[in-house]
């Protein structure tokens, strides 16, 4: 069956059942022969992380949220199959003729997804100047200091630290510093 082309296509799910989705497609294809038909189910996510409580913690959310891309020859019945899987909406771009993604389209959107994996660990922190902050990681961790600039670009700081009775800037990563 190497000789069917198969496409990427866009399954609209119900926002926040992308997961049970593609659990359910999966099994399927290891159970049923949908597996001749269907290549890959993919969810784009994105690792966001946020601070809460002092800690550090990443998610893992959807970067398309309600979207599961499938990679499939539709032939047969399999459009069908795919349209009746619990928590599908139907195809993107209408369910009659289901139009499949332009490879630049597929690239775009897996490129964009691997370049959000390697993205650094991104925080959903605003730093403000004059704020206090205490520096958790590094050769100062324990001192407490004053905010005078910030660079939202580079995640950078710079603050101002009492060191053996002077003031001394440091430049610090948001990872660096927790707000007081």
């Amino acid at each position: 069956m190497s000789d069917i082309q198969k496409k990427f296509y866009v399954l609209r799910a119900i926002s926040g059942k992308e997961n049970k989705v593609r659990e359910y497609l999966e099994a399927e294809l290891k159970n049923t022969d949908l597996g001749e038909y269907v290549n890959q189910v993919l969810i784009p996510t994105e690792k966001t992380f946020t601070v809460r409580n002092g800690k550090k913690a990443m998610k893992e959310r959807a970067y398309l949220p309600g979207y599961v891309l499938v990679e499939a020859a539709l032939v047969g019945e399999v459009a069908h199959r795919l349209r009746n899987i619990p928590n599908v909406i139907g195809f993107l771009g209408g369910s009659d003729n289901p139009v499949p993604l332009r490879p630049s389209e597929v690239s775009r959107i897996l490129g964009t997804v691997d370049e959000l994996q390697d993205q650094q660990e991104e925080l959903d922190i605003q730093f403000y100047v004059g704020e206090n902050v205490k520096i958790t990681f590094g050769p100062f961790s324990g001192f407490i200091g004053v905010i005078k600039e910030v660079n939202a670009e580079k995640k950078k700081l710079k603050v101002m630290v009492k060191v053996f009775g002077r003031k001394t800037p440091l430049e610090l990563g948001y990872m660096q510093v927790e707000k007081e």
